[in-house]
C-alpha cells in the first residue's frame, strides 16, 4: 500500500507536468522529494493535512513549470506516527529512493529520530513542527517550521503564564500534566521555568504514557491539588480524554489549558463543543487578520476542496499553510541557487528571508525562527456541535500577544463554562 502511493505520486507528477507543456516521452527526470508522514496513529489526524497541503504545493510548482526546469515528485511513507519507524524510512528514502530533497518529518517526537539518520548523509530538511530538537544535534542543515523562535520550549508557555500574572487576585499555585514523551516533556520543561519565573508555586507535575485511556483518575488527582491554573501538554486523543475528564469530574481552576495539539483540530472542535470553552490554549498560525497574507486564501480554498473528498480535516486552518510554507521555502531556495547542492541550499536558507503563506521569517540559530510569533487564544460561546461556528474565529479569540488580541480573556474558567 505504501508503494502504491509512491507510484501514485510519480504518475500524478508526471500527469500535472504533461499537463503544464512538458512531454511525457522524454521528459526531464523528475526531483524527488522525500518524507516521512503520520498517516495512521496518534497523530494522523494532523499528519493527514500537511500531506494534502504538501501535494497542493507539488502541483502547484509542476503548474509553473517544475523546479530548474523539472517535474517535482513527492516520495512518501506512512511513519504511524511511531519515532521506531522514521530511522529506516529516511535511510530508505536516501539510499534505496535516491530522493533529491528531504522535507520533515513532522512533530518533534519524528524528527528527533530523523536527524541522526539523515546527519550522515548531509542532507538538508525542514522538520515541520518539532519543538527545540535541533538543540541535542546542532545539526546546520535542519530548519524548523515552527514560530517559537529563540523563545523555544519557553513559547509554549509563555503567554498563558502571563496572562495568568494580568488576573486579580493574582494566581498563586499551578498543575502540570505532560504525555511521557518528546513533545509534551519539552513543553513543560518550559512551563517549569515560566511557572517559576511567575512565581508560582507548583503543586502537581506529572507525566501520563502515552497509551492512557482513562484519565478520570489522573484529573481527579489534579482537582485534589486545588492548583489556581491547569497547564497540559497532550495529544490528539488524549486532548479529548482529558477535557471530558475535567468536565465529568467538575475540575474548576481560574485557568485551564496549555499546549493540547488535540485542539488544533476542527473534528476534534466538533466533537468537543461547549466543552471547549473557557479553555486557553496554544496555536501557531490563524488565516484571519493580520494573517492574511498573500496566496493564503488560495491554499486554503484549494485544501477544503480536497478535504471534502479525502475526509480529512474541513478547514486546515492550523497545519496546512506550515507544510505548503516548507514547500516554498525549498522552492525558493533551489530557484535561487540554481542547485541541489545540500550545502549551498543550506547556507542559502542561514542567510535569507522568506515570504510565504504563513508570513515572512528567517532562520538563526538550530535552524529555528529569528523571531517567536506565537499565539494564545480562548474558546467561547461555543454551542452545540456544528461546523460553521469553527470557520471564524468568533469563537475562538486571540488573546496573547497584544499585537494580535482580538478578544478579551473570560475569567475565571467557570465564568467562561456558564
Amino acid at each position: 500500500m505504501i508503494r502504491m502511493r509512491v507510484l501514485a505520486a510519480g504518475w500524478a507528477a508526471a500527469l500535472a507536468w504533461t499537463l503544464s507543456g512538458g512531454a511525457l516521452a522524454g521528459a526531464p527526470e523528475p526531483i524527488k522529494v522525500g518524507f516521512s508522514m503520520a498517516l495512521t496513529g496518534a497523530i494522523a489526524v494532523n499528519g493527514k493535512q500537511l500531506l494534502a497541503a504538501l501535494e497542493i504545493w507539488r502541483d502547484d510548482v509542476n503548474a509553473r513549470g517544475g523546479l530548474l526546469g523539472r517535474p517535482v515528485q513527492l516520495v512518501y511513507y506512512d511513519d504511524q506516527s511511531n519515532p521506531a519507524n522514521v530511522p529506516g524510512l529516511y535511510t530508505k528514502l536516501i539510499t534505496l529512493d535516491k530522493v533529491d530533497l528531504l522535507i520533515g518529518p513532522y512533530a518533534t517526537n519524528m524528527i528527533a529520530a530523523a536527524i541522526p539518520v539523515i546527519a550522515p548523509y548531509n542532507m538538508m530538511t525542514l522538520g515541520i513542527f518539532g519543538l527545540e530538537v535541533n538543540s541535542q544535534f546542532h545539526y546546520p542543515k535542519y530548519f524548523s517550521m515552527l514560530p517559537t523562535g529563540p523563545e523555544g520550549a519557553l513559547g509554549f508557555s509563555k503567554g498563558f503564564f502571563d496572562l495568568a500574572g494580568r488576573q486579580s487576585p493574582t494566581p498563586r499555585t499551578v498543575s502540570i500534566l505532560a504525555a511521557d514523551a518528546e513533545f509534551a516533556r519539552t513543553a513543560t520543561d518550559g512551563a517549569r521555568v515560566n511557572a517559576r519565573s511567575a512565581g508560582l508555586d507548583i503543586v502537581y507535575d506529572k507525566r501520563y504514557p502515552p497509551n492512557t485511556t482513562d484519565f478520570a483518575p489522573i484529573v481527579r488527582a489534579i482537582q485534589a491539588a486545588n492548583a489556581d491554573l491547569v497547564f497540559v501538554a497532550s495529544y490528539p486523543p488524549d486532548s479529548v480524554g482529558i477535557v471530558r475528564a475535567a468536565s465529568e469530574v467538575g475540575l474548576s481552576p481560574k485557568m485551564f489549558g496549555g499546549t493540547m495539539i488535540g485542539l488544533l483540530s476542527t473534528n476534534i472542535k466538533m466533537t468537543l463543543g461547549p466543552l471547549l470553552n473557557g479553555i486557553v490554549n496554544h496555536v501557531d498560525f490563524m488565516p484571519a487578520g493580520r494573517f492574511a497574507f498573500p496566496g493564503l486564501d488560495a491554499l486554503i480554498n484549494q485544501y477544503q476542496a480536497k478535504a471534502s473528498a479525502a475526509g480529512i480535516d474541513p478547514l486546515g486552518y492550523e497545519f496546512p499553510p506550515f507544510a505548503y510554507a516548507a514547500g516554498q521555502v525549498l522552492a525558493t531556495a533551489v530557484e535561487a541557487t540554481g542547485s541541489l547542492d545540500q550545502e549551498r541550499l543550506a547556507a542559502y536558507l542561514r542567510d535569507h528571508s522568506f515570504r510565504t503563506v504563513i508570513g515572512e521569517f528567517s532562520f538563526a540559530q538550530d535552524g529555528e525562527w529569528a523571531k517567536t510569533r506565537s499565539l494564545f487564544t480562548q474558546f467561547q460561546h461555543v454551542s452545540g456541535h456544528d461546523l460553521d461556528q469553527f470557520r471564524d474565529w468568533a469563537k475562538e479569540v486571540v488573546l496573547w500577544p497584544p499585537e494580535y488580541k482580538s478578544g478579551d480573556l473570560i475569567y475565571p474558567y467557570a465564568a467562561a463554562r456558564e
